[in-house]
């Protein structure tokens, strides 16, 4: 696993603190969005399919600082939209940085050697640049021809000035095991990272590309092919070994979607980063007044295939610091790629689904969402 050692640390402590405290529910990772404008539109991404009073909107400094502080989670992941859009965004990682929170910023790269500037290297601040595969996989997956290479190439250039970077990659159906491992190989030899940020893909509610998402049968099916490829390759992740398990089937876990709360333009997300159905006033009331029991696989229509790391990285992680050793078996032994998987969670007992996303536009701007608005403007900033 390519987390640092600090870092590994700080989570494990922060962990057994509210354990000793008795908390049930605490977060672990803030999803801080302090936009989603972004400048690409990808067939998988739900992110931006708003009009454009609401891309134009920003969250201040102060906003994302009190939300770090309002939450307490000891990582920070700036997903968007894309957050180097973000003319603040150098001021808001310097203050989660001098607070000592670990920060992840996600960003597509196309921007990133223009703004590194304005950042400085630190053991806390992480570049997470997303590719989806080699330049064939990633560019069609992104909707635009070479980003790939100004991705890779401005990695380069991050890693030359002294920060810390990772990739982060979503896989959907259809994707070739043997071309992912070749791109595993790629990072692991080619790019000079610490490590691979991996999920199934989850289909949002409004993506404009569904049909290619997979079911969680076939997820696991895809991973346990890629990593039975990936004995003694040298491949890195930038999670934790029983997340990893878990894809390949090997684990029966629940979701948490207390995890990695979302804090963006309209307030706290419910009831997580890839599922809006509202949005709560101040993170205690989310935590409080969310009726978490009616999400998560088994329970919730939409959350049925979802095996995404945003739900089940926070589940794996706490298991990890609850039984040592059993992560300790799955290091060593590494992760199993034959013979029988868990059950599947039944789904006889799961709500139907209720598609509310029309009505929260409509109650925040009076006008409906217009995906063909941002797909026709999204190459404007880039």
């Amino acid at each position: 696993m390519a987390v640092p050692l600090r870092q590994q640390l700080r989570i494990g402590a922060y962990i057994l603190k509210q354990r000793l405290a008795g908390r049930a529910r605490y977060p672990l990772v803030l999803m801080l969005e302090p936009l989603f404008r972004c400048n690409l539109a990808c067939a998988g991404c739900g992110k931006i399919d708003y009009p454009d009073e609401i891309l134009n909107r920003r969250l201040s400094v102060h906003a994302c600082i009190e939300a770090a502080e309002e939450c307490g989670a000891p990582v920070v992941s700036i997903p968007g939209g894309e957050p180097l859009l973000h003319k603040e965004i150098g001021d808001i990682v310097a203050a989660l940085v001098e607070r000592k929170r670990f920060v992840y910023l996600c960003t597509n790269a196309l921007l990133l050697e223009k703004k590194l500037s304005l950042f400085r290297p630190s053991p806390y601040l992480t570049f997470s640049v997303h590719l989806d595969g080699l330049e064939r996989e990633h560019d069609a997956s992104v909707c635009r021809d070479g980003v790939f290479a100004r991705a890779v190439a401005a990695i380069g250039a991050a890693r030359r000035a002294g920060f810390r970077v990772n990739v982060n990659c979503t896989l959907f159906d259809g994707v070739a095991p043997d071309r992912v491992a070749k791109f595993f190989d790629f990072v692991a030899t080619e790019l000079d990272v610490e490590g691979i940020t991996v999920s199934p893909g989850y289909a949002y509610e409004r993506a404009p590309d569904r049909e290619h998402f997979l079911t969680r049968r076939k997820a696991k099916e895809l991973f346990r092919e890629i990593f039975a490829r990936g004995k003694g390759r040298g491949w890195r992740f930038t999670q934790s070994l029983l997340f990893l398990d878990f894809l390949a089937g090997n684990q029966t876990y629940r979701c948490t979607p207390w995890g990695n709360p979302t804090r963006n333009v309209f307030g706290w997300q419910r009831p997580c980063y890839l599922l809006n159905e509202g949005y709560a006033p101040s993170f205690r009331a989310l935590m409080d007044e969310t009726d978490w029991q009616s999400y998560g696989t088994g329970n919730y229509e939409k959350c049925a295939d979802c095996m995404v790391h945003c739900g089940y990285e926070p589940t794996a992680v706490s298991d990890t610091v609850a039984h040592p050793l059993r992560a300790l078996k799955t290091a060593i032994m590494g992760v199993r790629t034959d013979g029988p998987m868990v059950p599947e969670i039944p789904l006889g007992g799961q709500r139907r689904a209720e598609y509310v996303f029309d009505g929260l536009v409509r109650e925040a701007t009076g006008r409906s969402p217009n995906v063909e608005e941002h797909c026709s403007q999204a190459g404007d900033a880039a």
